[in-house]
């Protein structure tokens, strides 16, 4: 397999020699009428750069629901009490003004041995501490994308920079805010109701193909310009290390990751 270069359907920077299981390559999908509904298709144009870091973050969301269930969130300060043998100094000092005599020094008795059963004790249980899977949210891609030129600034470092941040922001921003003045010039057919009440264009919905592994469909949460990086004596970046949030639209399942090592 040819590393990737400069070629016609790819925005990347000359990595001749260079393993192309080390380079990821990000593609732009859109959806298309097919047979059995709609699906997702390969648009041919793609970004590609190694990643300098890369990691994938699954967040599992368990919870014990059961876990106020107990003694304890009903009185917490009372049980909190029993349990550290709290309440023994406190016996004593009501019946040190009694006297010597015996029925002072049985009820005593009796009141810290009775107080002394609590301590260490807890209404923890493996019922009321059981967890339960309670959903997760997408999965995380924190990448970091290196683009450096040898031979043309723009070709290499800025022109496939543009198009991650095209794909990045809204497709198009309505620059009318105005739902009423949207909708008389709807009712005069100058446009459809739909673009009356959404008019604006979410970003696009992108893959990533990395070490054998395509994760699809994703989005760009967030991109860094590192406008700081270095530039050749006409202004052009020479350089740019590109950090990046993506996420997939859905959590994810078993069936999805395996698909995600199936090329």
């Amino acid at each position: 397999m040819k590393p990737p270069s400069l070629e016609a359907n790819s925005l990347s920077s000359q990595w001749d020699g260079l393993s192309p299981h080390l380079i990821a390559s990000f593609f732009e999908l859109k959806k298309r009428k097919m047979a059995r509904g709609q699906g997702l298709v390969l648009i041919l144009l793609e970004v590609l750069a190694p990643l300098s870091e890369a990691s994938m973050e699954i967040s599992l969301s368990w919870q014990s629901p059961f876990e106020h269930a107990g003694p304890e969130s009903r009185a917490p300060t009372l049980l909190a009490m029993l349990q550290a043998g709290a309440f023994m100094p406190l016996i004593d000092a009501v019946f040190s003004g009694k006297g010597d005599s015996g029925f002072a020094t049985e009820a005593q008795q009796r009141s810290n041995d009775f107080i002394r059963q609590f301590e260490g004790r807890t209404g923890i249980t493996k019922l009321n501490s059981t967890q339960v899977f309670n959903g997760m949210p997408p999965v995380k891609f924190q990448v970091t994308a290196l683009f450096r030129a040898w031979s043309d600034p723009y070709a290499e470092v800025e022109a496939p920079f543009n198009k991650l941040m095209e794909w990045a922001l809204p497709v198009k921003l309505s620059p009318d805010g105005s739902v009423l003045a949207r909708s008389t010039q709807a009712v005069k057919g100058n446009t459809g109701y739909i673009d009356a009440l959404v008019p604006s264009i979410a970003p696009t919905i992108v893959a990533m193909k990395y070490k054998g592994r395509i994760y699809s469909p994703l989005v760009i949460e967030s991109i860094t310009d590192p406008i700081a990086s270095p530039i050749d004596s006409n202004g052009r970046y020479v350089e740019k290390a590109v950090q990046m949030t993506l996420a997939t639209l859905t959590a994810i399942d078993r069936d999805d990751w395996v698909k995600y090592g199936s090329l």
